[in-house]
């Protein structure tokens, strides 16, 4: 028989890799999307402050561990605080957008997969900052806990009242720890390193610094879990296998081609 290259099976990281200009404006309408639910979820002060009591209250009750421990660790020195704000600044976006960008150039159906569940957890973490919204914890001040972004830099956020940038007000659930987990596990599935397992590291530190920065609750965190595996168990997770993981667009790996010719060889 001669050496041939088969066609892709579906599911595999062998399909056809989406459009790029369609994919752009997808994920700038969903960022639009998700930059405009924010706004609506805006003006529930009172709302936000009450259920930021009865939440906290709700975690003494069930005696999870306080918020205020971990920032105590980072109030140790202004260096270690103020790098933390810093990774809750300028991490959050950077970090996935560019999760993406390699799964559409490396794995182009674990991209589809990912883009869905990020998709879908994001609309429901809209939905629920319109039904509950949530003050942070750096402003319920039976919290104990200070606004370290305000006091030690950098902050992505203005005053509450004038700020028409961002929803202060849904912290929960924490797309900053949704996000970063969706990203390790994306990682962990779709790559093949012994060391991949590591990239959990980032949302281990991404939860450490929502709350030690008093930026979220461990409730906000919990729920946003919540909802990524409630997502990842809706929608499939594309099969690698050692056949297809490295084809894509009818071109074999090395590997295969080396196979190949060893079955060549043989006839």
């Amino acid at each position: 028989m001669n050496a041939r290259t088969e066609p892709a099976p579906a599911g595999s990281d062998a399909i056809a890799r989406p459009p790029l200009v369609r994919e752009l404006l997808l994920v700038a309408g969903l960022f639009l999307v998700y930059k405009f639910g924010r706004q609506l979820a805006t003006g529930h002060t009172g709302e936000a402050v009450h259920n930021a009591h009865r939440l906290w209250d709700f975690e003494r009750a069930v005696h999870l561990p306080g918020e205020g421990a971990v920032q105590s660790l980072l109030l140790h020195g202004d260096g270690l605080v103020h790098l933390a704000n810093t990774y809750y600044a300028a991490v959050h976006f950077p970090a996935t957008a560019a999760f993406l960008i390699w799964l559409y150039l490396r794995r182009p159906a674990h991209y589809v997969w990912a883009r869905r569940v990020l998709a879908a957890v994001t609309a429901a973490a809209l939905a629920l900052h319109l039904l509950f919204p949530l003050a942070p914890p750096r402003m319920l001040a039976a919290t104990g806990l200070v606004d370290t972004a305000r006091l030690y830099g950098p902050s992505v956020y203005g005053d509450p009242a004038t700020d028409s940038l961002s929803n202060q007000f849904a912290a929960m659930p924490s797309l900053h720890f949704g996000w970063a987990l969706m990203v390790a596990i994306g990682l962990v599935v779709a790559t093949r390193s012994r060391w991949r397992r590591l990239w959990l590291a980032h949302p281990l530190l991404t939860l450490l610094v929502i709350v030690g920065t008093a930026n979220h609750y461990w409730l906000d965190a919990i729920v946003a879990a919540a909802l990524l595996g409630l997502a990842l168990a809706v929608i499939p997770v594309p099969h690698r296998t050692a056949t297809t993981a490295g084809r894509v667009h009818g071109t074999l790996v090395p590997a295969q081609r080396d196979e190949q010719a060893l079955v060549g060889a043989s006839r």
